[in-house]
């Protein structure tokens, strides 16, 4: 079976025509299918990497009420930009966006581009991306391969070499163009993506379910749960880290600090904390703090404990009260760090349990 759908027109023409049935039926209202131009699409896929649809939907429709056009996006100021995107992680990506959208502006007249050699040549698109957004916009013949679709291909070939080798990217590469037909490209992509995340899935596939079942070679071999093969899990390192609510000398401020390049959550807005984990204690904390910005930093109660994750780390967050600090001690810190009072807390971009720390002054 895995040959005939390489090489046999008659075996991927009927496995289409029973994906698409399917799909046409089942596909889920997704607001960037209601008007897919290049841009919409390009906006969705940007943000559905590494994110799952239900989260990304809100962030899509608030991203294009503030951005309309990639002409609006190439003109945001950047914190207004991250403002939008908090919460929704990998800020990296929003940069990019920033820089492809000026791009596009200079070199496009502000149309995002449509051939695929301009739209590949934007910072932070790659093979999928292109692929995605110029089939699904414009129905041209271009092959997508991600996660979804590796798990479905490769389950359909029964293809037991790592998905990841070059071997075997090249040979599902090979059957996402293959697949293609002549007229819908677009649609088939979607299609395929669609069966992966409602069907096709990770752990326990819903094969009963699935449309094109008997075009699988893992079903028919009762292989659909070990291929594409079993996923690492993380392990994750427990860490102590500490932050710290420091108020002006009149109490209607709290410093506040841009995370430089280079460190978690750069270019948003946070409160002091160590986060080098070799602090054991808040007090050993706030001594990390006045070695770094030459405050003297006294701690207080502490105020909140957040637990949450990032990358390989499991991280205990404890938040600490601190004496108040006059405004002119900021004056040698390097750095930008500043006061912000509550109206501001409320418009700066601050990583997530930034926002969460500062909700307790809200």
């Amino acid at each position: 079976m895995s040959e005939e759908l390489i090489s046999e027109p008659a075996s991927r023409a009927n496995l289409r025509r029973k994906l698409l049935h399917w799909f046409d039926r089942s596909a889920r209202d997704l607001p960037w299918r209601r008007e897919p131009t290049p841009y919409h699409i390009w906006v969705s896929e940007i943000m559905l990497q590494q994110t799952q649809v239900a989260t990304v939907i809100a962030y899509y429709e608030r991203f294009l009420a503030a951005f309309p056009t990639p002409t609006s996006l190439a003109a945001a100021d950047e914190a207004a930009l991250m403002r939008i995107w908090e919460g929704l992680g990998y800020y990296r990506r929003a940069r990019l966006m920033h820089q492809a959208a000026k791009r596009i502006v200079e070199q496009h007249g502000g149309e995002f581009p449509e051939d695929y050699d301009s739209v590949l040549a934007l910072p932070g698109v790659g093979r999928y991306t292109a692929g995605a957004v110029l089939s699904i916009s414009g129905d041209q013949k271009l092959p997508i391969l991600e996660g979804n679709t590796v798990r479905v291909f490769s389950r359909w070939l029964a293809m037991t070499e790592d998905v990841k080798s070059k071997a075997g990217t090249t040979k599902l590469w090979q059957l996402a163009e293959t697949m293609l037909p002549k007229k819908g490209s677009g649609r088939f992509n979607q299609a395929a993506m669609e069966l992966g995340a409602l069907i096709c899935k990770p752990a326990a596939p819903r094969c009963e379910a699935c449309p094109v079942s008997k075009h699988c070679e893992a079903f028919g071999l009762g292989l659909q749960a070990s291929i594409p093969g079993k996923v690492t899990k993380m392990t994750y390192e427990d860490r102590q880290e500490f932050a710290f609510v420091i108020p002006n000398e009149c109490g209607d401020a709290w410093l506040v600090y841009r995370v430089p390049e280079g460190e978690r959550w750069a270019g948003l807005w946070d409160f002091p904390r160590a986060t080098e984990g070799i602090a054991k204690t808040a007090e050993e904390a706030a001594q990390q703090i006045s070695r770094k910005t030459g405050l003297s930093i006294e701690i207080g109660q502490r105020l909140k404990t957040i637990k949450h994750a990032v990358t390989r780390f499991r991280i205990n967050l404890a938040v600490h009260e601190a004496e108040p600090v006059h405004s002119e001690a900021l004056l040698p810190v390097m750095g930008e760090y500043r006061f912000a009072t509550l109206a501001e807390l409320k418009i700066l971009p601050l990583s997530v349990t930034g926002r969460k720390i500062a909700i307790l002054k809200y």
